[in-house]
């Protein structure tokens, strides 16, 4: 019995949440035979957990976007929804807690635009109904990127039903705070998502910026009761029930072209397997310099895009167990930012560098998914996200040391920030780095954040470019590298995004 079929409509790279997205959205609109190979023996990707000391602990997911409550789901909640899987989400308690001691900041923000103008404007007297303002600009551009996503308009229709989107296309999230006259507190309130997008503000496209704050901030923020690999199996579960083959521990070596066309894909172990579309998990960079095959049929153009993209950030991460309950410890929030300052020019020039990062983000899970951790049990991850530039020239015997020195760093950062005590608390740890992200996904130097949005690229402008780099018929993308970029949120947009590709050469 042959292990695979003679041929197939789709192929997919990558068993990751954006490809499992890519295989519901054509399910729903009747393409099911569809192959997906995955390099590793589980679903997921990142979207996954690991187990040390007979503890499970969450690997990635600090928070899902575009969720929302079930009685007004957004659209990555509505989506998984329709398609049947039946993901137990909890909200988590607080948007985030910012500490900057230096510049006299300690102040926590929730969901609601108005409370959390109201919020800031208790920490910054006389602003906060400027601010709501501000945030309600951000969730309207919010509202007409959902649509425009997924909507053809003419411009003027664009103008007319979409303004406030178009008359801030082009400025940065700086721009639109300078034309509110924002005083340097309130911007260091609202500036610290940043570290989730990758971009100083001074270069951070409004756009970006306002579907961030106006997705955290209208619907808040979930994690799955089960860690994000329940997310990954319930998925995985409904793409087999609707017809789909999953392959575990099957990893793709080349994709077959030829005339310009897709025809296939051969595997590790030899396997030539025919389809009509190949949707790639994996970076263009990795496919367009090493995976077509043969490698004439790689056109000039593939090259140049790749070669004119910037990678952005990379998880450095210190993932902790801790003996003692979050109130023991003086833990106080779900979500702490914390830092010397919110300078993110600054900050973007130090997150180039090997190490000395002064902005982290930390996340314990027992607030938001206090039934995930033992009794009498904290779970802590810190992390920051740097460029990946600082690890390319670190030697292999100097990898142990770095990874004991983030977590001193790290640490002791937290503590300084919070007055919470973990240091001699912790029962198991492990330190991720892009060197981990590499080993593990394979991601294209360690890279899972796809490529920077900035003023000159972001997600609008590669949206309207879209046909422009369809450089081989029949192959789309469908990973972090994909058009709405990084985040578990948008790689269900980016498997959708893959979908449609396919379904309209399809006619469906």
């Amino acid at each position: 019995m042959d292990f695979y079929k003679d041929h197939y409509k789709v192929v997919i790279i990558g068993g990751a949440l954006s490809g499992l997205s890519t295989a519901l959205q054509l399910q729903q609109k009747g393409i099911t035979d569809i192959l997906i190979l995955e390099k590793h023996n589980l679903p997921g990707g990142l979207a996954t957990s690991y187990v040390r000391g007979g503890f499970e602990m969450e690997a990635t997911l600090h928070e899902m976007m575009s969720i929302g409550p079930k009685e007004d789901r957004l659209k990555v909640g509505a989506f998984l929804d329709e398609c049947g899987v039946d993901i137990d989400w909890l909200r988590v308690p607080e948007a985030y807690r910012l500490v900057i001691p230096n510049d006299d900041i300690d102040v926590t923000l929730h969901a609601g635009y108005r409370r959390m103008a109201d919020e800031v404007g208790a920490a910054c007297p006389g602003w906060g109904d400027k601010v709501y303002d501000f945030i309600c600009l951000c969730g309207r551009v919010y509202d007409s990127m959902n649509i425009l996503s997924v909507t053809k308009m003419s411009k003027p229709m664009m103008l007319i039903k979409h303004t406030d989107f178009v008359k801030t296309l082009g400025y940065t999230a700086k721009d639109l705070m300078d034309r509110y006259g924002f005083p340097q507190k309130v911007r260091e309130i609202l500036s610290a998502y940043w570290i989730y997008v990758g971009s100083p503000l001074s270069d951070l496209p409004f756009t970006i910026y306002a579907f961030l704050m106006g997705d955290y901030f209208r619907g808040g923020s979930y994690v799955c009761r089960g860690f994000s690999h329940e997310m990954s199996l319930k998925m995985q579960k409904k793409v087999e029930e609707n017809g789909a083959q999953i392959e575990f521990c099957q990893e793709v070596e080349k994709i077959l072209v030829k005339d310009g066309k897709v025809t296939g894909v051969r595997t590790r172990r030899g396997d030539e397997i025919s389809c009509d579309y190949v949707v790639s998990g994996a970076y263009p960079n990795r496919v367009y310099s090493q995976m077509i095959e043969p490698a004439s049929e790689v056109p000039e153009g593939a090259i140049k895009m790749i070669n004119g993209r910037k990678l952005s950030v990379c998880p450095v991460s210190v993932m902790m167990m801790l003996k003692g309950t979050p109130q023991e410890l003086g833990i106080e929030d779900y979500s702490v930012f914390s830092g010397d300052s919110l300078d993110t020019d600054k900050l973007w020039s130090e997150d180039k560098k090997l190490g000395g990062y002064s902005y982290l983000t930390t996340i314990c899970m027992n607030m938001a998914n206090p039934e995930a951790v033992p009794e009498g049990y904290t779970q802590l991850s810190i992390t920051t996200l740097p460029l990946v530039d600082g690890f390319l020239d670190l030697k292999e015997e100097d990898y142990l040391a770095l990874k004991r020195q983030f977590a001193e760093d790290f640490i002791a950062n937290y503590e300084e920030k919070t007055g919470a005590r973990i240091r001699d608390k912790i029962v198991e740890i492990e330190v991720s780095t892009p060197v981990t992200i590499s080993h593990y996904v394979g991601a294209w130097k360690g890279s899972i954040y796809g490529y920077t949005h900035s003023v000159s690229d972001h997600a609008v402008a590669r949206l309207q470019m879209a046909g422009d780099e369809d450089f081989i018929s029949g192959l789309a993308f469908n990973g972090a590298a994909g058009v709405s970029g990084d985040g578990m949120g948008p790689a269900v947009t980016n498997g959708r995004a893959a979908a449609k590709y396919i379904m309209e050469r399809e006619g469906v």
